[in-house]
């Protein structure tokens, strides 16, 4: 190793840590967290200094942005141009800013994320709002630093009048540690900060009394006052905003959603283009068209509805999958004495406090010094116009200035030093200045002399005698007021709170962001009115919901009227009553389980073919629908554990499994049962445990067989045979469970292709085991046909039946009497030539008169 060299070895791990450890610190000091006196970064800091020093006041002219980018860049922040001017360009856009402190004009972006023009095209100054945080600022009420380079010095915090940090909140990401601090509304911190001065011990659900929530520039709705609790407490928390929208509806009935305000930091365009593509892709049903429609009166974002899709439904998808509700996480992490910190609302408050509290006290030191300074030059010039006539001869046998004040410095000009210290000893000592005691020998100060020496002529008048002598009584008065000030911590107080009540009066302004004290998880359930609808769907897979008033009630017998419109080759296949409310577990003949909310399938009249299928849910083409159940709640844990599912298929099959094993949704569907090459699942149906099971086949029979016969099986499994067919061209046609206590009151019925039907009591059929030939439930004939269809009715049901040419009549189960097993049954529609009953479904009874039941000649 040369002599010359001077190589240290270290350790490499001790080296990499302290060089991380002084950039870390360098990032969060001087880069991405705000002061908690002023609520500015050093950038905003400077850029602000920077147009003051300009003199770029909101009574001045617009200057170049490129002007005040080099002005600032060149001395106080060596930096790239685009951090200041990005800088410059945020504290000017008022959806950015809750106040903003830039004056800008010309294109300074806008909230569909355009850039703003370069800063040669553009001009700014400062907003009248500034003056009171750069005001002060040449008292000495803030420490200053040197800059980079040495040559120039920069405020080290601005004396701000303004609560900037809690109005216009912060963000920003540093090494280690973040912080996102949310605006406010100036009049209620203003407000908070009076009530934390009259009770120093207030707490934080007292203040939030007068601070309620987070303002935003751009409004929005505040769901929920838990997580802005959270956050003023602790400093952290979550705070969720939607967009303000409402719903309108034209002359046509056609419904249109209106969003007047979107969340805030949310880019409108990209909103507009995410909201488009989700109801494109058919993840958002109902909407018909989407334009962004604003201008500069304001924001306007219109989404047209299509008829059969409801407006509420897609706003509340709107809020769930886009960005027109979001939550922002606060984490108030700012800079307190150079450190970060973590504060609550109150902490900020009297952090605020006591920086204005040092401010008055410096600066009424500074005028204090300043009055002084003035009183002691004023105390000389009493003095010298006291002994004008001495002064003025001392000064004229002077060969200098320098001599002349050297006399008067000395006092050569009086003939009685213990007389003249007698006359003005008060005057010195009131004036407390060290440059002159009553025990020194110099008469007057070095100032004093310079004073008298450049005094000019005029002074010498009697009314400038007496200006000078009111100028003095005056400023005595001043300056015992600013010693007042600096001896009582109540004054200091007042005086915070008298100029934050001038900054009230002459900026505040009323609350953008509305608060709901809803929870911000409000379902869609709770939007939408929990009523029965009739759900149908057709055999090709068309499904909709209709309001059950739409069915009216008609006699046994009549022809019906014109129920869904089908297509060709179509016909509605299943046609159920649920709640809007409910859970619709669809199940294919493939035996696949899907989830669907009732209020979540397109309401359409009862005329309308619905929509298909495979467009609400990711079911695949080649399977269509064969069963349902409708649920209350699957997140009942009571209700799923005491609850099962029992599966039919067409082969006579029969499985039970947990309903706990299908409560939790998936998108893409679940396997819900096992199917045999050549058979399809037709039946599927909730039971409590002790439920009795029936099933009927195209041929008349019927098993009844106890629930308690079939064990629980696995989710996957393929089941055990339930009742044995008879010939391959025979099949079950129909499911019933009844529980003996639950369902004590009900019948069984069954219908016929033909329109026979005929009610049962349940236990009219024998209990037999699972696997049986079952009895005979109706005798099959020519003029019945097959049977189609097996339900559980009581007397208050309506029996809605459908054919497959759309026909639906409704008629009430209690004109038709209950007969035995054995009978033939009674007709209950009259079916065209060629027609025949697709569906029969189960209505409650809605209360209108009905015809007496005809009689079986009839």
């Amino acid at each position: 190793m040369a002599e010359k060299q001077r190589i240290i070895p270290v350790n490499i791990e001790d080296q990499m840590k302290s060089a991380y450890i002084d950039y870390s610190m360098s990032v969060i000091v001087s880069r991405a967290l705000p002061d908690v006196r002023d609520g500015l970064k050093p950038v905003h800091r400077r850029v602000l200094f920077g147009m003051n020093e300009l003199g770029l006041s909101f009574r001045s002219s617009h200057k170049k942005s490129a002007r005040i980018v080099g002005e600032v860049l060149g001395k106080y922040h060596p930096h790239g141009d685009s951090s200041v001017y990005d800088t410059m360009v945020r504290m000017a856009q008022d959806w950015s800013l809750r106040y903003p402190l830039v004056d800008g004009q010309g294109n300074f972006g806008s909230m569909d994320g355009d850039s703003p023009a370069a800063m040669r095209y553009t001009e700014a100054r400062l907003e009248k709002i500034s003056d009171n945080i750069l005001g002060d600022l040449d008292k000495d009420t803030v420490d200053f630093q040197f800059n980079f380079d040495d040559t120039l010095k920069e405020p080290s915090v601005l004396p701000t009048r303004i609560p900037n940090l809690l109005v216009n909140g912060a963000s920003g990401i540093a090494v280690g540690m973040a912080t996102n601090m949310m605006p406010h509304n100036l009049n209620e911190v203003i407000d908070g900060i009076f009530a934390t001065i009259d009770n120093p011990e207030i707490t934080i659900p007292e203040l939030m009394q007068y601070v309620k929530a987070p303002d935003f520039p751009t409004g929005g709705i505040i769901y929920g006052v838990d997580g802005v609790r959270e956050a003023f407490e602790t400093g952290r928390g979550r705070v969720v905003v939607r967009g303000l929208a409402k719903i309108e509806v034209d002359s046509d009935d056609r419904e249109t959603i209106i969003i007047n305000e979107i969340p805030y930091q949310i880019n409108k365009s990209v909103l507009v283009a995410k909201i488009a593509e989700l109801a494109n892709e058919g993840k958002i049903t109902g909407i018909r068209d989407v334009r962004d429609e604003s201008d500069r009166d304001g924001l306007r974002i219109v989404i047209e509805i299509k008829r059969d899709a409801m407006a509420s439904i897609v706003l509340s998808y709107l809020y769930k999958y886009t960005a027109l509700q979001t939550s922002y996480g606060v984490n108030n992490v700012c800079l307190v004495k150079g450190r970060p910190m973590t504060l609550n609302l109150k902490d900020m408050i009297e952090e605020f406090i006591d920086f204005r509290i040092e401010v008055i006290q410096r600066r009424t030191l500074y005028e204090l010094n300043k009055a002084l300074a003035r009183a002691h030059i004023l105390i000389g010039l009493l003095i010298a116009l006291d002994y004008l006539d001495e002064v003025i001869a001392l000064i004229r046998a002077s060969a200098s200035p320098e001599e002349a004040r050297e006399g008067l410095i000395n006092g050569t000009f009086i003939g009685n030093k213990e007389q003249f210290w007698t006359k003005f000893r008060d005057l010195v000592e009131e004036a407390q200045t060290t440059e002159l005691t009553v025990e020194g020998d110099n008469a007057m100060s070095e100032a004093q002399a310079k004073a008298i020496l450049e005094m000019r002529l005029q002074k010498l008048t009697g009314l400038e005698l007496d200006k000078i002598r009111a100028e003095y009584a005056e400023i005595r008065e001043i300056i015992d007021d600013l010693r007042g000030i600096l001896e009582s911590p109540e004054r200091q107080r007042v005086i915070v709170k008298e100029e934050l009540h001038d900054i009230k009066t002459r900026f505040g302004d009323e609350r953008r962001s509305q608060i709901s004290l809803d929870t911000a998880d409000i379902s869609i359930t709770d939007m939408i009115a929990d009523d029965d609808v009739v759900v149908t769907i057709s055999k090709l897979g068309y499904i909709k919901r209709t309001n059950v008033d739409e069915y009216r009630a008609q006699s046994r017998g009549g022809r019906g009227s014109r129920g869904s419109k089908t297509r060709d080759k179509d016909f509605v296949e299943h046609m159920f009553i649920a709640s809007n409310h409910n859970y619709l577990l669809l199940f294919t003949d493939q035996g696949r389980c899907f989830w669907l909310r009732i209020y979540e399938i397109p309401e359409a009249s009862k005329q309308s073919a619905g929509r298909v299928i495979q467009n609400i849910i990711a079911m695949p083409k080649e399977e269509n629908i064969r069963a349902y159940i409708s649920v209350q709640d699957l997140t009942d844990e009571e209700f799923l554990q005491g609850h099962s599912i029992i599966f039919a298929t067409r082969k006579g099959i029969v499985k039970k499994t947990s309903l706990e094993a299908y409560s939790r949704p998936r998108t893409n569907g679940i396997n819900a049962i096992s199917i045999n090459d050549g058979d399809e699942l037709l039946e599927v149906k909730l039971t409590t445990g002790s439920s009795h099971v029936f099933l009927a086949s195209r041929k008349g029979q019927a098993i009844h067989f106890e629930e308690e016969k079939v064990r629980n099986m696995g989710r996957t499994a393929t089941g055990v045979r339930g009742i044995s067919l008879q010939g391959d061209d025979d099949a079950v046609v129909g499911m019933v469970t009844i529980d003996h206590e639950l369902d004590a009151d009900k019948t069984i019925l069954v219908v016929s292709a033909n329109g026979i039907g005929k009610r049962s009591d349940w236990d009219s059929y024998r209990i037999t085991n699972r696997g049986g030939k079952g009895v005979r439930t109706m005798k099959v004939t020519e003029k019945t046909g097959e049977l189609i269809a097996m339900k559980a009715v009581t007397n208050e049901d309506d029996l809605m039946i459908t054919n497959r040419s759309g026909i639906v009549i409704r008629t009430g189960l209690d004109a038709l009497r209950i007969s035995g097993r054995a009978t033939q049954g009674v007709r209950l529609i009259n079916v065209e030539k060629g027609d025949a009953i697709s569906d029969v479904a189960i209505v409650r009874h809605d209360g209108e008169d009905r015809e007496e039941p005809l009689n079986e000649e009839e």
